[in-house]
């Protein structure tokens, strides 16, 4: 049964007294959105969204109370909304942690560009379902919602409904949207539809016809923020603004037991189980390489094997796959008239690729996407919430140093690397030989906990065995024991500067080399552990900026400024990688 414009007044009210009273309880939180956008949730959770099938994405994440109190209304096991924005109970914007929320969201942005891949998602997986999506004015000011969109509308995603709580107020007046968000919206394939936020009969008029649309769906619902408070309409609604004794007195007014029973048909609704695509690691033999090879070729070779032997992952890059080599012999294009591929052409759109990869992660897809390490600050943001919310999204990373030459420094990473290290929950991994590279994806790839970063080179360089009763699993070992006696100094390395270290240790008795492949991993390990592997005076080597080597190190060889263009070999000795110097440098520790 669908529920009349009434009877979702009703219900519609109770879930802004419920929402409005975690916000009082809180002393924190957002007013405006929870009294200008509630019949529009209200309707998409009353009358379209089938449990467990559809999906709800809050990109204006600021409303957390409003989706929460639906939530609970609609059945599904929240928590206590007395508990909102309080340590141990409901986070402060939407987490895909929580029963219901499929998308962590709150950067403005990201929750559009989140909704895409779940609708591409779906699209894939073949599984007829909507992706419904509640926008702010804020989240069509940020670059990365239209890098999305766009990419809906080339690919024209009839399942996405994005719903814009077009209230023209953002926390500093009046919002500097587009001139014209619906010209844009239309220039971008979608059908663009426009309703009063407040009026049940247009809005359900209009999920009726989006829900049969040819093309993917942009609904203007025009508001008042902070609809029905002394505040309305004013930019202070935004925020916690009201007093208490007003935000009781709206409570009150808004409350109705007879809502309750309302919601209770709709939490009594049979839903559907969320589908989640298993992934099955295949067995790969590791093949044999030549000496001299570029680790984004190792890893080339080594994903097309996984692929040939049926890994079922859907790869994809922005606008750069013949360079990352994550389009294997086996892909095919996913494209607007077939979506039974396994390869995303994003175009240039790294923020967007890095978001949308977000959205198809939470739905159950093994995603990779690829670019320059360089241009991984672009999918800053995108990569901070795939880590906070633990998706296994996969990244890979080439040209990665200032050994890209010609092209010069602004295609030259120095600082990215580190910084990819320095978050939470990011498995970074920069592999110097095949069987490194192996471990990296297959372990990559099982991982369920944790997005992971490969970082590969450009350039060729010598391979160095790794011997045979190595542990990769510790994150960093020993892959040039020294040649004789106890070891007075430990070479730290990774990636193409492993051969300068063995180069450099080759040339005295006492000093061996550590391939550090994923410092997280090495980092967890007991302090037994640390101090094997790290003796005697421990110097790091790597074309990256050296701040995070001091952790373990005595000194470090790294990058602290700016590349310069030229070929790879040239600039790589300018910067100080060259063994000789590098000799003379660590004598004094090694005598």
């Amino acid at each position: 049964m669908k529920f009349n414009a009434k009877q979702l007044q009703q219900m519609s009210n109770i879930a802004k007294s419920y929402a409005l009273g975690a916000v009082l309880s809180a002393q924190s939180g957002h007013i405006g959105i929870i009294l200008d956008a509630a019949e529009i949730v209200t309707s998409v959770f009353a009358n379209h969204l089938h449990r467990g099938v559809d999906r709800f994405i809050l990109s204006a994440g600021h409303g957390a109370a409003l989706l929460y109190s639906v939530l609970k209304l609609s059945g599904y096991k929240i928590g206590d909304l007395k508990k909102f924005r309080k340590t141990g109970g409901l986070p402060g914007h939407p987490e895909c942690c929580l029963d219901g929320v499929d998308a962590t969201t709150g950067p403005l942005g990201q929750g559009v560009a989140n909704a895409v891949g779940v609708a591409l998602s779906q699209k894939i997986r073949g599984v007829r379902a909507h992706t419904y999506c509640l926008c702010s004015d804020g989240d069509l000011m940020e670059g990365v919602s239209f890098e999305a969109l766009s990419l809906a509308g080339r690919l024209n995603l009839n399942n996405l409904i994005v719903l814009w709580d077009d209230n023209k107020l953002s926390i500093d007046g009046v919002a500097q949207t587009d001139l014209s968000v619906n010209a844009r919206m239309r220039s971008l394939g979608f059908n663009v539809m426009s309703v009063r936020g407040n009026d049940f009969a247009s809005i359900e008029q209009a999920l009726d016809r989006a829900e049969k649309s040819a093309n993917p769906v942009f609904i203007q619902c025009k508001n008042i923020l902070g609809r029905d408070s002394s505040l309305a309409n004013t930019k202070a609604a935004h925020g916690f603004a009201l007093k208490d004794t007003e935000m009781l007195e709206l409570i009150a007014r808004y409350a109705d037991k007879d809502a309750l029973r309302l919601w209770e048909v709709v939490a009594n609704r049979e839903g559907g189980k969320k589908s989640k695509s298993v992934f099955a690691l295949p067995h790969v033999k590791i093949p044999k390489t030549p000496d001299n090879i570029s680790s984004r070729e190792l890893s080339g070779i080594y994903l097309d094997l996984l692929m040939k032997n049926g890994a079922n992952l859907i790869t994809g890059s922005a606008d750069l796959a013949d360079n990352t080599r994550v389009k294997t012999s086996v892909s095919k294009d996913i494209t607007v008239n077939n979506f039974n591929g396994n390869y995303i052409n994003y175009g240039v759109r790294e923020h967007g690729m890095a978001a949308i990869m977000n959205g198809m992660a939470a739905d159950g897809l093994r995603v990779v996407g690829s670019t320059f390490l360089a241009f991984s600050d672009y999918m800053r943001p995108a990569i901070r919430i795939a880590a906070l919310s633990r998706l296994p999204v996969v990244y890979v990373f080439s040209h990665d140093s200032i050994c890209v030459g010609e092209d010069g420094p602004t295609h030259q990473p120095i600082e990215q690397l580190p910084s990819l290290r320095l978050i939470p929950n990011l498995m970074v991994y920069r592999p110097c030989n095949m069987r490194e590279i192996a471990y990296s994806w297959n372990t990559a790839l099982t991982d369920n906990e944790h997005p992971s970063a490969i970082i590969l080179s450009r350039q060729k360089f010598k391979q160095i065995e790794t011997p045979s009763d190595s542990n990769l699993d510790c994150g960093g070992y020993v892959i040039y024991p020294a040649r004789s006696g106890r070891p007075k100094a430990t070479l730290v390395a990774t990636g193409s500067e492993i051969p300068l270290a063995v180069d450099i240790a080759s040339r005295f008795k006492n000093v061996q080399v550590v391939s550090m492949l994923n410092m997280e991993t090495f980092r967890s390990q007991n302090e037994s552990y640390k101090n094997k592997i790290l003796r005697g005076c421990v110097i790091a080597i790597e074309a990256a900026a050296p701040g995070n080597w001091f952790e373990i190190a005595d000194a470090v060889i790294g990058i602290d400024k700016f590349g310069a263009s030229g070929d790879s070999q040239s600039l790589y000795k300018e910067y100080g990688f060259d063994a000789d110097k590098i000799i003379k440098e660590i004598k004094q520790y090694v005598k």
